[in-house]
C-alpha cells in the first residue's frame, strides 16, 4: 500500500492558490509504458494574458515560424492526403520525428507557429494554381503535427496544471513578429505588432477542423465555454473600452469571486443563453407589432420594437468589431443576422423619411420592407435550437455554393437576354423578355417559346430552346451535384464540423468590450452616456462607474448567475476540505440527471452499468487488482524493453556504462518492438524492383560460392602435385561431387 500525499497549494499571480490534485503512487504494473516529463518548464504562477504578450515575451516565435516552414517544405514535395499522412510508414519516417523535434523544444508557442504556417500554406494554395496540392498537403501536415504536439502537452501534465498549460497554449496572446531581428521590425514597423492572436483563433481562421475536434482542444474549449477558464481576449475594435483591469488566464473559483461578478455576463454559455432570450424578445415584439401595423401612426409597440431592435443590431455590430468579419461569418446563423440588420436599417430610414414629410406611401413602403424580415427571423430561432443538426450544419455551406452558382448562371444568361432584345427590334421590352426567361428557368410557363418566332423564325426558337436546356437541365443537374457533394463532405466528418462550430461560438462568446455587459436596449444608453464620459474621467473612475452601472442594471441577473454557479456548477471549493469520493460521485450523478425531468424519474435496469464507474474503487480493490501475477506482470512493458541478447536481425545493442541506465523515450517505442523489423522488411520487399534485385543478388552469391570452391580445388591440386603425394585423390573432400570432377576435367583440358 502506498501513502496518499497531503494536498499542497500552488502559488498564484492573482493572490489565490490553486489546489494540486491528490495523486496515488501507482504500482509498476499500472504505470505508463513511456515516461512522462516530470515538470513543465514554463512557470504558471505569473500572470499571462491573451490581449498582449506579457508572460511569454521571450519565446522566439518569429524564428520558430520560419524553422517550421523550412522543415515542412523539405519533407513534403508531392501531394499527400490526410489518410496517407496517417499511414504507418509515413508516420514513423516523417510525422513522428517532426512531432518529437518540435515537442522537445518545450515551447508552448509551437502550436501557434504550426497553425500560422498552415494558414500561410492555404493562402499560397488559393493564389497559386501550380503546386497547390502540395501546399494543401503541407498545411494538412502542419495541422496534424499541431494536434499531436497538443496531445503530448495534455498527456505530460496532470491535475489543475493540465488545463492551465493547455489554456496557455491555446488562448495566450502571440504575435508573428515577436522577437524578430531589429532590421525586420524596422522594415515592417507600419504593421500592427501589438495585435496578438491566440492559437485558437488562428485555428478557426485556417478552418483547422482536425485540430479543433481533438480531445485536448475540446477540453479547453468546453472549459472556456462554461466559464472555468477566464481571460480577457484581444479585441480588433472596441466601442466601449475598459482597460483599467485586464483578466489574466486563470481558473475561475466562484467561492472566491464576489457575489455580483459582472464578468460572468461575458461567459460564452451565459452569453448564448442571454442571446437566445434577447432574440426571443425581439421576435415577440416583431410579431406583435406586425400584427397591428398602421402606416398612419407610430404605436407604442412600434416604438418599443424600434428601440429594442436598434440595441440588438448594435450588439451584432459590436460582435463583428470584436474579432473581425472573418470570424463572425464562421458562425452558423451570422448571414441571417446580417440580413435582418440590413432590412431593419432600410425600414428605419424609409420610416423616418415618411414620418418627417408626413408621407403615407413612404410609411406603407417601410412596413412592406420590414415584412421581408419574417423569412429571416423565424428560421433563425430554429438555428439556435437545432444548432448541432446535420441539416443546419450543411445548410450554410450549401447556401454559399447555391448563391455562387446562381450568380454565375445569371451572369451567363444575360447574353441570351441581350440577343433576344436585339432580335426583337423593340417589339418586346427587356422586362417582358426577362419574365419569360425566368418562367422557362423554373419550368412554370412556356410563353417565351410560344412568342420566340416573333423575334426570328429560326434564331428566336433556337435561342429559347437552348436557354431552356441550359437553365432547366444543365444548371439544375450541376446544382444538385454540388449540393450533394457538399452535404456528403460535411456528413462524412460531422463530429469535426460540430466541434468547429462550437469553437467558433465559444471564441465569439468571450467578450472583451465592456458594451456587452449591458443587455439591449441598455447598451444604447451605455453608448450615449459612457462613451463621452470616457474622455472626461480617469480610467480608474471610469472603471468604477462602469462596474456600478452594470451591477445596477443587471442586479437580478447577476444574483441568479451567482446562485446557479455556486449550487450547480461547482458544488465544492478547491480550497475547502476534500469530500469523499462517494459524495462527489453522487453530486455529479444528481447534477447530471437533474437537467432533464424524464431522466430523473425514468426507471431503467441498466443504470448500474454507468454507476459502477462513477465511484472510484477503494484501496483494497486496487491492491487486489495489482496482485503480482507471474503470467501478466510486465507483459506489455517487456515488449518495449531491449533484450539482453540480440534484436531482430542479430544486432547486439551496445551495453550502457556502469551505473547508467538508458531511459526509454517515445522514439524508442517503435524500434525494439519484436517482429516489427521483419514486418517492415516484408512491406518494403513487396515492390517488384526490390524483388528483382534480391533474386539477382542470390544468383550472384551462388555463383561466387561455386567459383570459390573451384579455386580451392585448383589450389589444392597444384600443391599436391608439387609435393608428389600419391594419395591426394583418396583424400579428396567428401563434399566434392562428380559434377565437380567433370568441371575440373574440362578446366584441365
Amino acid at each position: 500500500m502506498t501513502e496518499r500525499p497531503l494536498p499542497t497549494r500552488l502559488p498564484s499571480g492573482t493572490g489565490t492558490g490553486r489546489a494540486r490534485s491528490l495523486r496515488i503512487e501507482e504500482p509498476p504494473e499500472r504505470r505508463p509504458l513511456l515516461p512522462r516529463r516530470a515538470t513543465f518548464t514554463h512557470a504558471l504562477d505569473h500572470e499571462v494574458f491573451s490581449c498582449y504578450t506579457t508572460g511569454h515575451s521571450t519565446l522566439p516565435i518569429y524564428t520558430n515560424i520560419h524553422r517550421i516552414r523550412r522543415d515542412i517544405i523539405s519533407v513534403v514535395e508531392d501531394y499527400l492526403s490526410l489518410d496517407q499522412l496517417r499511414d504507418m510508414r509515413i508516420n514513423v519516417s516523417v510525422v513522428r520525428p517532426l512531432v518529437d523535434k518540435f515537442y522537445e523544444q518545450d515551447d508552448i508557442s509551437i502550436v501557434y507557429c504550426l497553425l500560422v504556417n498552415r494558414a500561410q500554406f492555404l493562402n499560397e494554395q488559393s493564389h497559386l494554381h501550380n503546386r497547390q496540392n502540395v501546399n494543401y498537403s503541407r498545411a494538412t501536415l502542419c495541422e496534424l503535427i499541431a494536434t499531436r504536439v497538443l496531445r503530448r502537452f495534455n498527456e505530460d501534465n496532470e491535475g489543475p496544471q493540465n488545463v492551465m498549460v493547455l489554456a496557455h497554449i491555446l488562448v495566450a496572446g502571440f504575435e508573428p513578429f515577436q522577437n524578430a531581428p531589429a532590421e525586420i521590425r524596422s522594415e515592417f514597423q507600419h504593421s500592427s505588432f501589438n495585435k496578438t492572436l491566440p492559437a485558437l483563433e488562428v485555428a478557426i481562421l485556417s478552418e483547422s477542423r482536425l485540430f479543433l475536434s481533438s480531445p485536448s482542444c475540446v477540453k479547453v474549449v468546453e472549459a472556456i465555454y462554461i466559464g472555468r477558464i477566464i481571460y480577457t481576449p484581444s479585441i480588433f475594435i472596441d466601442l466601449l473600452p475598459d482597460t483599467y483591469k485586464r483578466r489574466p488566464i486563470s481558473l475561475y473559483e466562484p467561492r472566491d469571486a464576489p457575489l455580483l461578478n459582472q464578468y460572468r455576463l461575458l461567459v460564452p454559455r451565459t452569453r448564448y443563453i442571454l442571446e437566445v432570450i434577447q432574440f426571443a424578445i425581439l421576435l415577440g415584439l416583431y410579431l406583435s407589432f406586425m400584427a397591428e401595423r398602421d402606416p398612419n401612426t407610430m404605436s407604442d409597440l412600434e416604438i418599443c420594437f424600434v428601440i429594442y431592435a436598434m440595441g440588438w443590431v448594435l450588439d451584432q455590430f459590436a460582435t463583428i468589431l470584436e474579432h473581425g468579419w472573418h470570424v463572425y461569418t464562421q458562425n452558423l446563423w451570422s448571414f441571417l443576422d446580417v440580413t435582418f440588420a440590413a432590412i431593419y436599417w432600410v425600414y428605419l430610414g424609409i420610416r423616418m423619411y415618411g414620418w418627417k414629410f408626413d408621407s403615407l406611401e413612404a410609411g406603407q413602403q417601410a412596413l412592406d420592407v420590414l415584412a421581408m424580415g419574417a423569412p429571416v427571423l423565424i428560421p433563425r430561432l430554429a438555428f439556435n435550437v437545432l444548432s448541432d443538426n446535420m441539416l443546419f450544419l450543411s445548410l450554410r455551406s450549401m447556401m454559399s455554393d447555391f448563391a455562387l452558382l446562381t450568380a454565375l448562371a445569371c451572369w451567363c444568361f444575360v447574353g441570351f437576354l441581350l440577343s433576344l432584345v436585339w432580335l426583337g427590334n423593340g417589339a418586346f421590352s427587356a422586362l417582358t423578355i426577362s419574365k419569360w426567361m425566368i418562367y422557362i428557368w423554373f419550368g412554370l410557363d412556356g410563353s417565351g417559346i410560344h412568342y420566340s418566332t416573333e423575334f426570328h423564325k429560326i434564331l428566336g426558337p433556337s435561342l429559347m430552346i437552348t436557354f431552356a436546356f441550359l437553365g432547366n437541365t444543365l444548371f439544375l443537374t450541376i446544382l444538385v451535384s454540388m449540393l450533394s457533394t457538399t452535404f456528403a463532405r460535411i456528413a462524412s466528418d460531422s463530429s469535426a464540423e460540430i466541434q468547429f462550430r462550437r469553437a467558433v461560438q465559444t471564441l465569439e462568446g468571450v467578450k472583451g468590450d465592456a458594451l456587452f455587459a449591458y443587455q439591449p436596449p441598455f447598451n444604447l444608453l451605455a453608448i450615449f452616456f459612457l462613451v463621452p464620459l470616457k474622455f472626461i474621467v480617469s480610467p480608474r473612475w471610469f472603471h468604477k462607474i462602469h462596474v456600478f452601472c452594470v451591477r445596477f442594471v443587471n442586479l437580478p441577473l447577476l444574483l441568479v448567475i451567482a446562485m446557479a454557479e455556486r449550487r450547480m456548477l461547482w458544488t465544492e471549493s478547491q480550497g475547502g476540505p476534500p469530500a469523499s469520493e462517494v459524495s462527489r460521485a453522487a453530486s455529479r450523478r444528481s447534477s447530471k440527471s437533474g437537467g432533464w425531468f424524464w431522466e430523473r424519474w425514468s426507471v431503467t435496469s441498466h443504470s448500474e452499468l454507468e454507476a459502477v464507474f462513477e465511484i472510484p474503487p477503494p484501496d483494497s480493490v486496487l491492491a487486489e487488482i495489482a496482485t503480482d501475477d507471474s503470467m501478466t506482470r510486465h507483459l506489455i512493458r517487456r515488449q518495449y524493453t531491449p533484450r539482453h541478447g540480440t534484436l531482430d536481425g542479430g544486432h547486439t545493442p551496445p551495453s550502457p556504462a556502469a551505473g547508467q541506465t538508458k531511459k526509454l523515450n517515445r522514439r524508442d517505442s517503435i524500434a525494439p518492438f519484436p517482429g516489427l523489423r521483419a514486418e517492415m522488411q516484408g512491406v518494403l520487399s513487396e515492390s517488384d524492383e526490390v524483388t528483382a534485385i534480391t533474386a539477382r543478388l542470390e544468383t550472384l552469391e551462388e555463383s561466387m560460392h561455386r567459383i570459390e570452391a573451384l579455386m580451392t580445388r585448383l589450389v589444392e591440386g597444384s600443391v599436391g602435385s608439387e609435393i608428389g603425394d600419391p594419395g591426394r585423390e583418396a583424400r579428396r573432400p567428401a563434399e566434392y561431387s562428380e559434377d565437380d570432377d567433370a568441371e575440373r576435367s574440362v578446366g584441365g583440358d
